[in-house]
């Protein structure tokens, strides 16, 4: 089978495995992506979206929007096409030879000092979190302190330690975001819904 048609069979499955889901056509083909991702249907009931994420999101891709990634792994699975035919882009700050010496300097994590690299950059962007909560924890607190003004926060760590609770105090904060309950996350997850707006965003353009 060729990769589109193993996508739509895949699509079909998911569609008749979550029967009654209860989305309406603009969060769901977040949900659906997410779930043909990661094979979990978990995120039915544990996705959680704040403040008009889905269309704040679309807006900031249509006018060309810096993304911004906690791990290149997230960053190497959005698509970049379509990110591209507004003008915006998509980085990665880990590798950034400033962010490792100020993580060293301040004995804290590059995650935490890569979200700071971005802060003056991310007006208006969106920031994706699929790996660290100490970069969703920093960029919390950054935005609390008005030092931070993403258009859309995505935040789904995954892992044992903070994962939930940082996306708990995400949930807290009165701006556009796009998380989950729970444990459950990754970087391929966090990049499925980034992916998932840059179609509709690309879609609507179309029309």
């Amino acid at each position: 089978m060729k990769p589109q048609e193993i996508e739509d069979l895949s699509f079909q499955i998911i569609e008749k495995e979550a029967e009654d889901h209860g989305f309406d056509e603009r969060h769901w083909p977040v949900v659906r992506r997410m779930i043909h991702t990661s094979a979990d249907f978990d995120y039915i009931h544990t996705i959680r979206f704040g403040n008009n994420a889905v269309e704040k999101g679309i807006a900031a891709i249509e006018k060309g929007c810096s993304i911004f990634t906690d791990t290149n792994m997230a960053r190497v699975g959005i698509r970049k096409t379509e990110i591209a035919h507004f003008g915006g882009t998509v980085s990665c700050l880990m590798t950034d030879p400033s962010v490792a010496a100020r993580a060293a300097a301040d004995g804290t994590t590059r995650a935490l000092a890569a979200v700071d690299l971005a802060a003056d950059r991310l007006e208006k962007g969106i920031y994706v979190v699929g790996n660290a909560p100490t970069a969703l924890l920093r960029l919390i607190q950054l935005i609390q302190e008005g030092k931070a003004d993403p258009a859309l926060v995505i935040g789904l760590p995954v892992g044992f330690v903070n994962a939930a609770e940082s996306k708990q105090e995400l949930m807290a904060l009165d701006i556009p975001y796009i998380t989950n309950t729970g444990r459950k996350g990754g970087s391929n997850v966090a990049a499925a819904v980034v992916n998932a707006l840059a179609i509709m965003a690309y879609e609507n353009n179309k029309k």
